[in-house]
């Protein structure tokens, strides 16, 4: 899993960063599928929690969970740099969001590299909600990458909804569309939408984290049972 580093907002005092039920709830899902997790993310080290992802509102089973779990807080808190890893260590890869990924992953080479390698591996690539921006890094590195690209994320609906339109560097959902892609998103702003285009499963909002995760299990158990991933 690829967690942001960047914690700024433009024209405002609020911080962003990881948007915490959008790493629980595919973290848990993976380890109660038996899979080992491994944390990454651009700067290394623990990432910044978006405070409102922690606010009673917000707050998931899995965010609870995650508060009595001293081996994934640890894991957390000493997350790998992102320039150290490889896909071919990796069975998969999962962008979790938080507004962050809108200024560093979306403009970081490595992160494109590396989503490339995994789907040029056969590999799957799955990311929700501002998770997605990392896809443009790879769009860069591999320009006509999104084209024709079916996609989910935070929709520009949600951000204006949310208050922080003002507040982000680019309307996710614009841009990507910009590129080519095609951004599918919730009839109801805030339901869990998530698509799958080949080997690419993105989600759309805090919501769709979860189901996404499980949609890439799913991906992920297919292969194995087609003899494709090891």
């Amino acid at each position: 899993m690829i967690l942001t580093s960047h914690s700024g907002m433009e024209n405002t005092d609020g911080k962003t960063g990881v948007w915490l039920g959008e790493f629980t709830d595919p973290y848990y899902e993976f380890i109660d599928a038996g899979y080992h997790v491994e944390l990454a993310s651009q700067k290394g080290g623990r990432p910044p929690v978006d405070p409102m992802s922690e606010l009673t509102e917000n707050v998931t089973g899995s965010n609870r969970r995650f508060q009595d779990d001293e081996v994934a807080k640890a894991a957390f808190s000493h997350t790998k740099v992102l320039d150290q890893v490889s896909a071919a260590e990796y069975d998969a890869v999962f962008y979790p969001g938080g507004h962050g990924p809108l200024w560093d992953l979306a403009n970081d080479n490595n992160s494109g590299i590396l989503i490339l390698d995994f789907l040029d591996s056969g590999k799957p690539v799955a990311a929700v909600c501002h998770g997605p921006a990392a896809l443009i890094s790879a769009e860069r590195q591999r320009p006509g990458f999104l084209r024709g690209k079916i996609l989910s994320a935070f929709s520009n609906t949600e951000e204006t909804l949310v208050g922080r339109s003002g507040n982000v560097p680019y309307l996710l959902q614009t841009k990507l569309e910009e590129l080519g892609a095609e951004v599918k998103t919730a009839f109801v702003p805030f339901l869990s939408h998530v698509e799958k285009d080949g080997l690419l499963i993105t989600g759309q909002n805090p919501l769709s984290a979860g189901p996404a995760a499980k949609a890439l299990i799913n991906l992920l158990t297919g292969h194995a049972e087609s003899g494709i991933e090891e």
